[in-house]
């Protein structure tokens, strides 16, 4: 029952990628000046089992932590077999039409596979300790309290529990029932992880990171990736950097960029370079709607992200990377490494100009928000991944496009 509803999270992506594949296929198909319908139905039909076997499959691995790279491969796997039965068969097909149908499939299913992976719809329960009353406050609706070890197990599909305090002989029973009824069992932080794409603060810990084999050789192709990226979209911005710094200077003068000393990698000091969207001498620090010390058109500067182009320079003496926690300011630092200790394990990896915080919480006012953007920005630094940074940059396009998400 489980494993079906599961599978049904993926019922409008299916649907949709049926559709957009029989609309494209038909389009290249007919151009030719084909007219054999009963072949191309008959294409359409193959095609049409590639997303609907890869939801099955893709949703037997809820907790696979690339849900880009396992969607597309195994889109890939089913496209293939589809194609290789349908030549088989020896019917009039269209190959540049099957071709342009694989990157809907491919996109469709990495989409609802990213949204699969972070929902969950289970039954689930929290095993009572010290400060569970709080953990079930922060996730809100659909969790709940647990408060003895004769409870009845069926109406959980999960039971979350503490480590540290569920591991004893007082809770045993309810482990072991939990185990011989299929009930999973999980730690109430790995759950937020899913849930909520951040780490509980805490709770974190450096020996909570234990990377991979393919998380240690991206983050030692990441930089190239960084460099790569920066000199080939080049043309396009140096253009948008000439037109931006040209509009400002010919509304408020020189200089056009404004410079800061932020806290990189190790604890590195560096200076990052931005476009200065503000008047000149009305200071700095964070800003509001209707804000009068930005200069009249900046506000499209800003919401755009094109006064962060002159970063790029910093991407390329290596201060910074394209996708990475924020680099805060001097002054910032000091405040919130006095109230919160795990603050330093944002210097473990390079800073970004857009990353996980970014994308999930905008900007911060208080020591509050500061803890919020830190429990995404450790949730970056524990699951460093292509699939994490590809995430972040369609949320950034998508903030950026339309407006919509954190800033």
């Amino acid at each position: 029952m489980r494993y079906l509803r599961d599978a049904r999270t993926f019922l409008v992506p299916i649907l949709f990628t049926i559709v957009i594949q029989s609309l494209v296929y038909f389009f290249i198909y007919t151009r030719t000046g084909r007219t054999d319908w009963k072949s191309g139905l008959t294409v359409i039909a193959a095609l049409s089992l590639v997303p609907v076997l890869s939801a099955f499959t893709l949703s037997a691995f809820r907790r696979n932590r690339a849900p880009i790279s396992a969607a597309i491969a195994v889109v890939l796997i089913f496209f293939s077999f589809a194609v290789t039965l349908l030549s088989a068969m020896r019917l009039p097909l269209s190959y540049s039409g099957l071709l342009a149908t694989l990157p809907v499939a491919m996109l469709a299913m990495a989409f609802s596979n990213i949204r699969f992976h972070r929902s969950i719809s289970d039954h689930v329960g929290l095993v009572d300790f010290g400060g569970a009353r709080g953990v079930v406050e922060m996730l809100g609706q659909g969790v709940t309290l647990i408060g003895d070890s004769t409870v009845d197990l069926s109406q959980f599909d999960m039971v979350l529990i503490d480590p540290e305090q569920h591991h004893t002989s007082e809770w045993s029973n309810l482990l072991a029932r939990c185990y011989l009824s299929g009930v999973e069992i999980m730690p109430w932080t790995t759950f937020i992880e899913i849930r909520m794409g951040r780490v509980d603060v805490e709770s974190f810990d450096l020996s909570h990171l234990s990377y991979s084999l393919s998380q240690i050789l991206y983050a030692r192709v990441k930089r190239t990736f960084d460099i790569a990226a920066v000199l080939i979209t080049l043309p396009a911005t140096l253009l948008l950097a000439g037109l931006t710094a040209g509009y400002i200077f010919a509304r408020d003068g020189g200089p056009v960029l404004f410079v800061q000393h932020r806290h990189g990698f190790g604890d590195r000091v560096f200076r990052i370079y931005k476009f200065r969207t503000m008047y000149k001498g009305t200071g700095g620090g964070a800003t509001g709607n209707g804000d009068k010390r930005i200069i009249p058109g900046c506000n499209i500067i800003r919401r755009a992200r094109l006064d962060e182009l002159p970063q790029l320079y910093n991407i390329l003496v290596g201060d910074m990377s394209l996708i990475g926690p924020r680099p805060e300011a001097m002054d910032l630092v000091k405040w919130y490494r006095g109230d919160i200790p795990q603050w330093n394990y944002r210097t473990l990896v390079l800073p970004g100009v857009t990353g996980w915080a970014q994308v999930n919480s905008g900007y911060t006012s208080n020591i509050n928000e500061a803890r919020v953007k830190l429990a995404y920005d450790l949730y970056y630094i524990k699951y460093l991944s292509f699939d994490l940074d590809l995430q972040i940059l369609f949320k950034t396009v998508r903030t950026v496009l339309f407006g919509t998400g954190a800033r």
